[in-house]
């Protein structure tokens, strides 16, 4: 079994936040950081002690070196440099979505099977506490069966990167969607979507999109249980959010309404608040203190030019060590690549419903078979 897997992290805006996570994994070495600006390359690399650095993405992948790389470029990019990172022969993590289109999806998967090297959709929603917590009642059997799933996503992005403006809310909707298709272990068959509101004639423009919220129904692949999915990036009232309620026969639960509270349980007829544990126990004893952010305080993220974020629900240290570890075991991850294919394609077709009136879509099958 190889001793440690050497990582590259390619972007430093929210993959800097990686940084010190796989510096203090027991199986990982942080061995490169790649940034077009050199300027912010250098204050990074500085910062926190790595001496490989580039600002080409393709002289990176020349490094014969690297074993693995996580993707944290702008949404239009993470196709490209996924496909061209395991064509190079590197495992790859990468931020979400996927991919913006079909094709591009598919051909993210036909890099993967014939490089035979690992792709994880760094999907933060499936590696909080609540989705761990949902999971054991779930294999515990307290939850029965699974009557319903409600995913919700609301989160103004105004300020953000200019890429985001105007983003069909559908496109960035894996945080509201995998936590349920994951919960009930299968995949999105078809969709029928709904847009509502309007954002600027300005933000339109951008993408041709002029929904403030899209709202889904989703179809499950052999299954009886229906989702529903919402999401909002502009123009829309909402403290951030990133939710899902489950309906069991038994039990169950749904997200709290504001960020303070805690998640509420329904046993029959009755509800109660939970206090759901973090689940640090389960990550190497060097990562567990991030799953309370990655960055000590607001002053180092002002310092380093980065914007301040949480840890995603604890997610950030339990997505490296799946990461990681599906290398040194030389397995799958979780999710595979079929599985990140699937989540983010939901999205896409959710946006061709809702630009359809609502048309039933056929979410594409991509094909698993193995190489």
């Amino acid at each position: 079994m190889q001793n440690k897997i050497k990582v590259a992290i390619v972007g430093m805006g929210f993959g800097a936040e990686f940084i010190p996570i796989y510096q203090n994994h027991p199986h990982a070495e942080l061995y490169a950081i790649c940034q077009r600006n050199e300027e912010k390359l250098k204050l990074i690399g500085d910062h926190f002690n790595i001496p490989v650095r580039y600002s080409s993405f393709e002289k990176l992948l020349m490094d014969d070196a690297v074993d693995a790389i996580h993707i944290n470029t702008p949404i239009a990019d993470h196709a490209k440099h996924s496909i061209c990172a395991l064509k190079a022969g590197k495992h790859v993590a990468c931020t979400v979505p996927m991919a913006t289109s079909y094709d591009d999806c598919k051909r993210v998967v036909e890099a993967k099977k014939a490089s035979g090297k690992n792709f994880m959709l760094m999907e933060t929603a499936v590696f909080t506490k609540e989705f761990f917590f949902l999971k054991m009642l779930r294999d515990n059997g307290e939850l029965g069966r699974i009557q319903f799933l409600r995913g919700s996503h609301h989160q103004n992005m105004a300020g953000w990167p200019g890429y985001w403006e105007g983003l069909p809310p559908m496109h960035y909707s894996s945080h509201a969607i995998a936590p349920l298709l994951a919960l009930a272990e299968t995949e999105a068959e078809a969709i029928s979507c709904l847009g509502s509101g309007r954002i600027t004639e300005e933000l339109t423009s951008k993408y041709n999109s002029p929904f403030a919220v899209e709202s889904a129904l989703l179809r499950l692949r052999d299954s009886d249980i229906a989702a529903e999915v919402t999401r909002s990036l502009f123009q829309t009232s909402r403290e951030y959010t990133e939710s899902f309620d489950v309906y069991g026969e038994k039990m169950s639960f749904e997200w709290r309404r504001l960020l303070q509270e805690e998640c509420i349980v329904f046993s029959g007829d009755k509800g109660s608040r939970v206090s759901i544990p973090d689940y640090d126990y389960v990550l190497p004893e060097g990562i567990r203190p991030f799953i309370t952010g990655c960055l000590n305080d607001e002053e180092e993220h002002k310092v380093l030019g980065l914007r301040p974020r949480g840890s995603h629900g604890g997610s950030h240290p339990h997505m490296v060590q799946e990461f990681i570890m599906s290398i040194m075991e030389n397995r799958a991850p979780f999710p595979d690549v079929f599985m990140s294919a699937n989540w983010t394609l939901a999205g896409l077709c959710a946006h061709e419903s809702a630009l359809k009136g609502g048309e039933l879509v056929t979410v594409p099958v991509v094909d698993r078979e193995e190489a």
